[in-house]
């Protein structure tokens, strides 16, 4: 048992790339947690995906001994979409390390993240990295913080994770600001889970924070939230691999595998304590993660559809926000709608689904979830356009909307202001960090921004804009159902809900994109854009045509006529039976119709 004043715990929060998990690898190093021979690059990072992305997708705990320290490290991913992973990680520590890229000040999610820290009154400790890098400016960046948390600038620690600079600085710092952890031995056991994983041999693995009281081997414990009581087979730390321990006690971070087989039954944010003496109240925080991006997935040969079942269920056992049901589409047979936490989370998921289980899959246009109202009084979450009720029965349609933040070089704020508002925004504010970077406040329909919004962004700033937001509720808006129909039959792949005012413009761009990536067949292919009856845009691929006539040298006119009209009667009868296999660009289309 580790005495609590002699614990440090503390997390890192960045934007993504700005040296996150390259500090923690030094840390690590200096520490001697890990030997020169053990090192690699990003040593938290598991995943192969993590590594050559350069991110971090799982929270990650280790515990670090400096000086007559112990200090734990709680890792923490740097995307918008992981927000909810980044903030239970947080009520684990008393203390973080707010990272800034020297070349590139602050950024959207350093903000964001840094609210979540004094949302919960954390000792903020500002670190300057990448001081190595021929493009830092140490000094502009320093006023930076300076100005917008402001502190004094003697309180900004300047650092190279890549040279070592400053790390023993850092380690210093931790010790003397950042508090002990506060609680009671004496008290019922309540300890945080903030992560999980899945082990094949050991179940549900569950990475906790003791906040009072302690947990030891054979422990039988419950979990407040879900009602499910367990047995503990083995506690430990991480260190940084997982090592077996006896208990962990108030202050303590480590782990705890009780043969849990489903994932379902473990909770992030969910309180632990004693089956025999348990806590009167959970920790405060807790809430379900509610996906807010669906998609269809379909295995491009249907024979697969088995092993993308069973590739679904194993994903899930490793992510508790990712959720998935059966559905069944008239055009692309037996998949599932599967729902994440954001484009990211939503491409990860493919990429590793495609990668890990050897599978091909079609993906079909993320969309968000729609509130619907009908006229009979029903309220209805709608996650796929195609459950969408006829126009004569829905009285309104709400859409969720969201806070955009986006910090964006001054010279740049024209085009990103005429971008936010075509995509139906509000502006609110306008903020200046410095005589050249300005934070703009919108708030935009998150279906606006689900497709391309960020890549736009991108591009339009030369790669030095970011962008960050947080959800408001859903609000009512003039929405209708766009249909694509190929020879007159209705490919519910190719739904969307589109802004009533938007959706001519739209159904014509989709038609005509269309029209590019569907193949000739033999008879004519006519594709039209609709809404409800109405159609609001057409366009039409000619038949490949053969020239029956070559083999008449002369002679009367008719015997060619007689010719031309069994060709006719013969494309006639193959439009009613013939069948267009759809490419995968035409689904793919869809997501870049505003190109």
């Amino acid at each position: 048992m580790t005495e609590s004043n002699k614990i440090r715990n503390f997390s890192i929060i960045a934007h993504i790339d700005h040296g996150k998990s390259t500090l923690a690898d030094r840390l690590l190093l200096n520490t001697g947690a890990i030997s020169k021979r053990e090192f690699r690059d990003q040593i938290l990072d598991d995943m192969d995906l993590e590594r050559e992305r350069g991110i971090t997708i799982k929270a990650r705990a280790v515990r670090i001994k400096y000086r007559d320290y112990i200090l734990n490290l709680i890792d923490t991913p740097g995307h918008i979409d992981f927000t909810y992973e980044v903030s239970k990680s947080l009520s684990a520590c008393e203390g973080v390390l707010l990272l800034v890229d020297a070349s590139q000040g602050i950024q959207a999610q350093t903000v964001t993240n840094l609210y979540l820290a004094m949302e919960r009154d954390l000792v903020i400790i500002p670190i300057i990295t990448k001081l190595d890098l021929p493009t830092a400016d140490p000094e502009k960046v320093k006023k930076e913080l300076v100005e917008f948390l402001d502190i004094d600038a003697g309180d900004i620690i300047c650092s190279s994770a890549k040279t070592g600079e400053g790390t023993d600085e850092i380690l210093n710092a931790i010790i003397e600001r950042i508090p002990a952890p506060q609680g009671s031995y004496e008290k019922p056991l309540k300890a945080l889970i903030f992560d999980s994983k899945y082990d094949v041999y050991q179940g549900v693995v569950t990475y906790v924070r003791v906040m009072d009281g302690s947990i030891k081997r054979n422990d039988n414990f419950l979990m407040m939230q879900t009602g499910s009581q367990h047995k503990v087979e083995e506690i430990g730390i991480f260190n940084p691999r997982p090592q077996a321990e006896e208990d962990l006690s108030v202050g303590e971070v480590g782990y705890v595998v009780a043969a849990i087989k489903e994932i379902a039954q473990v909770k992030i944010g969910d309180t632990i304590t004693q089956a025999q003496n348990p806590a009167s109240e959970p920790l405060e925080g807790y809430h379900d993660v509610k996906p807010m991006v669906f998609c269809g997935l379909y295995p491009i040969a249907a024979k697969d559809f088995a092993l993308l079942r069973d590739a679904l269920g194993k994903l899930r056992l490793n992510d508790s926000s990712f959720v998935y049901e059966p559905e069944t589409s008239a055009s692309l047979g037996y998949g599932f709608r599967c729902g994440f936490l954001g484009l990211l989370h939503m491409d990860i998921a493919k990429e590793r689904l495609e990668r890990e289980f050897n599978l091909e899959l079609i993906i079909t246009a993320p969309n968000v979830v729609y509130k619907v109202r009908k006229k009979n009084g029903e309220t209805l979450e709608i996650e796929n356009p195609t459950s969408l009720p006829s126009p004569q029965e829905v009285e309104s349609i709400a859409e969720p909307y969201i806070r955009a933040h986006l910090i964006i070089p001054s010279t740049h704020l024209g085009p990103i202001m005429q971008l936010c508002q075509d995509r139906r925004g509000t502006y609110k504010s306008t903020e200046y960090i410095d005589q050249t970077r300005v934070i703009l406040t919108y708030e935009i329909p998150f279906a606006e921004v689900v497709m391309d919004f960020y890549d736009k962004i991108k591009s339009l700033t030369s790669g030095y804009g970011s962008f960050n937001y947080d959800f408001i509720g859903h609000r009512p808006s003039k929405l209708v159902k766009l249909d694509v129909m190929i020879n007159g039959e209705v490919v519910d792949a190719l739904s969307c809900i589109v802004y009533k005012e938007s959706a001519y413009d739209r159904g014509k761009s989709l038609v005509e994109r269309l029209r590019e990536v569907i193949p000739r067949q033999l008879f004519e292919v006519v594709i039209q854009a609709a809404i409800g009856s109405k159609i609001i845009a057409r366009d039409a691929i000619s038949a490949l045509k053969k020239n029956v006539t070559a083999k008449c040298y002369g002679g009367d006119i008719t015997r060619k006529r007689k010719l031309w009209e069994k060709q006719k009667e013969g494309k006639k009868r193959m439009k009613k039976i013939g069948k267009i296999d759809l490419p995968q660009e035409a689904f793919i289309t869809i997501l870049r119709i505003d190109e």
